[in-house]
């Protein structure tokens, strides 16, 4: 280990180190949270002010992280947020957690990642300080990003990477909504653009981690976050186009998964829904075949998937024409009440939700729509779904939701209830098995799953 590499480990051994997070959000707060609680000196960089007020303040813009847990850490002195990115030459570790979207032809979209360290650049702290940085890309990329989008302009900055400045690649693996995986108990993947780099990531990392896992390269730790969602995604893909067949045969799809699950080797469930939703699943197969095609492979298999979890939309919408016509109603002039805009159950995230496509798709055949979810009170605004902004969720009451033609379950959340549902309803698509607990009677006469 070199002597600069030495002194950036001694430093996060020692707890002297000061760790910046670039990205406030479902990844950043909770690793920032992360590192404050673990004794170092953490501050939190987002280039939304009223994201830094609220930490400062103590105050949660996020569901399932409380406040008493950010005003803890600031109490403590621990947590600072900022919009100044000047302050970035007080810190020792810079991680970067910003998104990675898709463009409108689905292909990558690294701005924020380019935007970011172009940012951070001009305010590390020079190669002769003496006091070397490491920077950390934990957002989901293709294989080369890290070299090709870091390193380089690192390097044309002035900067000897694996000596003034360490580069380390590792994907966050953050299951927001879930109580059993926090950041910390999560092994963390780590590789670096030299092995100097490594060592310094391995310290970093493994000073709040319980487990690191140390690979060769950081083309290998960005293929392993791939792999990792692609993985459900061409699996979700396969259930999802076994829904489709079970629903023309009249089979339920939910009870073939679950005596599937009694198999106690070889099979593994996965669930249908009515498209993927999530900062991960719905994208990140698109910067491997992208990325693919550069080196003159096609991957099939993948893109195969992503047109079955992009085509679960128009079949879901098909369902709810078939659920009206029994009604002798069509679609167009109907009211259609959608449950749950966040794209999974207990969140209030609805980054790529489903449901956006559904109410689009339902409103451009004419239909009146509307949605209930507790955790997403009102649609913010965003350059995906601007059309919906400001849009508020109707109340959960018989009067409300007794004026809709058809409930949609897109997302189902626990503190709803589905007895009060089938009883205010006229009649329900359920996407998500939601309804299984009801009387076989209730069941027959106001679901159709779909």
């Amino acid at each position: 280990m070199s002597q600069s590499a030495k002194y950036f480990v001694d430093q996060i051994e020692t707890k002297q180190a000061t760790i910046g997070v670039i990205g406030l959000g479902y990844v950043g707060l909770p690793l920032a949270l992360a590192y404050s609680a673990g004794g170092f000196k953490t501050v939190g960089f987002d280039i939304d002010e009223a994201k830094t007020q609220s930490i400062n303040a103590g105050k949660s813009y996020i569901r399932h992280i409380s406040a008493e847990s950010i005003q803890t850490q600031v109490r403590s002195g621990k947590l600072a947020a900022t919009t100044d990115f000047r302050q970035l030459r007080e810190v020792d570790a810079i991680i970067l957690c910003v998104p990675t979207p898709l463009d409108e032809h689905f292909e990558p979209d690294l701005s924020y990642v380019v935007g970011t360290i172009e940012n951070v650049l001009p305010n590390l702290r020079e190669p002769s300080s003496g006091s070397p940085q490491t920077i950390s890309l934990e957002s989901t990329t293709y294989p080369g990003t890290t070299d090709e989008e870091l390193v380089s302009r690192i390097v044309e900055a002035g900067y000897q990477v694996g000596k003034d400045v360490f580069v380390v690649y590792s994907p966050e693996r953050e299951d927001p909504g879930n109580p059993e995986f926090a950041a910390t108990n999560i092994p963390k993947v780590v590789g670096g653009h030299t092995p100097n780099c490594l060592e310094a990531g391995k310290a970093l990392y493994g000073s709040v981690f319980d487990q690191i896992v140390p690979v060769s390269s950081t083309s290998v730790a960005e293929l392993t976050k791939l792999l990792e969602n692609i993985y459900r995604s061409v699996n979700i893909g396969l259930v999802n186009e076994l829904k489709v067949v079970a629903d023309s045969m009249g089979i339920d799809i939910w009870e073939v998964i679950q005596a599937a699950s009694t198999k106690p080797f070889g099979f593994k469930a996965f669930y249908p829904g009515p498209g993927l939703g999530g900062h991960c699943i719905p994208i990140d197969p698109f910067y491997l075949t992208w990325k693919a095609r550069e080196f003159g492979v096609h991957t099939r298999f993948i893109e195969l998937a992503g047109e079955i979890n992009r085509a679960m939309p128009a079949h879901i919408v098909r369902r709810c024409s078939d659920a009206l016509n029994r009604h002798k109603k069509s679609v167009n002039g109907s009211k259609v009440l959608l449950i749950g805009l966040a794209y999974k159950p207990n969140v209030d995230d609805d980054r790529e939700s489903p449901t956006y496509e559904l109410m689009d798709r339902l409103t451009e055949m004419g239909a009146s729509v509307s949605y209930h979810d507790p955790y997403v009170p009102v649609i913010r605004p965003s350059r995906e779904h601007s059309h919906w902004a400001g849009t508020a969720s109707v109340a959960w009451d018989e009067t409300t939701i007794k004026q809709f033609d058809l409930v949609l379950i897109s997302t189902w959340h626990e503190c709803l209830d589905i007895n009060e549902l089938a009883d205010w309803s006229t009649f329900i698509v359920d996407t998500r098995n939601a309804t299984a607990g009801l009387p076989e009677s209730v069941r027959q006469n106001k679901v159709l799953k779909a």
